[in-house]
């Protein structure tokens, strides 16, 4: 389902975020992704969906290169890909249901974006998100006034709605307390379980890797030093790799 051959990024500071990185993830799994602040853990996704231009290696969704796609065509290749981001991205003065809509903006022309202007089919599509975020009598509140976990399950609404095959979530359990985080990662691995979603989440919490990923891959200094079953890796003696700092 997704390819990453020898993915490399430098900075125009001369930091080397990734080395050489390879790995492939089969459609349906939920692939736990550890490392140290600093590791290359958000250079990894944002670079496999071209947030950020890897300096070189290639990334292929669905054997469909991502590296070498136009604008037009990258455009097409994310309405596949659903992005969760560790601070929300959210707009905090705008509606709940406006924030999700804008997860359909790949769908839509640039005009009818412009003027957040949405198809009728798009609105109940967001509201059946929300509602299954359990957030369905929060519609029309400022996204800005709800709290941590809350603008984090509109996040979700708003991956959701380019129905992907693929969600890269970037620490999105981080800035919440441990029982938020639970419930978070819940919803996550319900949509992986029920929906077939694959799905690649950054975390620095090995416990919680452990307990919810089907696979971990570990990040020191750009390169990969581990991929396999969570059981297999030994938290106790490799502690120092992949906590926060």
């Amino acid at each position: 389902m997704l390819r990453v051959e020898q993915l490399s990024k430098t900075y125009a500071d001369g930091t080397k975020a990734l080395k050489e990185v390879s790995f492939s993830v089969g459609s349906g799994e939920f692939v736990m992704i550890l490392g140290k602040s600093g590791s290359g853990k958000s250079t990894l996704l944002r670079s496999i969906n071209r947030l950020v231009e890897p300096t070189s290696g290639n990334v292929f969704l669905n054997d469909q290169e991502i590296t070498s796609a136009n604008p037009r065509q990258l455009r097409r290749i994310r309405r596949k890909i659903g992005m969760i981001f560790q601070q929300y991205n959210l707009v905090p003065r705008s509606s709940v249901v406006t924030n999700v809509l804008a997860g359909r903006l790949g769908y839509i022309s640039p005009w009818a974006g412009w003027i957040d202007y949405f198809p009728k089919d798009a609105v109940r599509l967001a509201q059946n998100n929300l509602h299954e975020m359990e957030l369905g009598d929060k519609l029309n509140q400022r996204a800005g006034v709800l709290s941590g976990g809350q603008q984090q399950r509109v996040g979700i609404a708003r991956a959701l709605m380019q129905e992907p095959e693929l969600i890269l979530a970037d620490e999105p359990v981080s800035s919440l307390d441990p029982s938020t985080a639970r419930t978070i990662l819940d919803i996550l691995q319900k949509i992986n379980r029920d929906r077939g979603v694959t799905i690649l989440c950054n975390l620095h919490l090995p416990e919680l890797a452990k307990e919810y990923g089907s696979r971990v891959l570990v990040l020191k200094a750009g390169e990969l030093i581990f991929d396999d079953l969570p059981e297999r890796l030994d938290f106790g003696n490799t502690r120092d790799i992949y906590e926060t700092v």
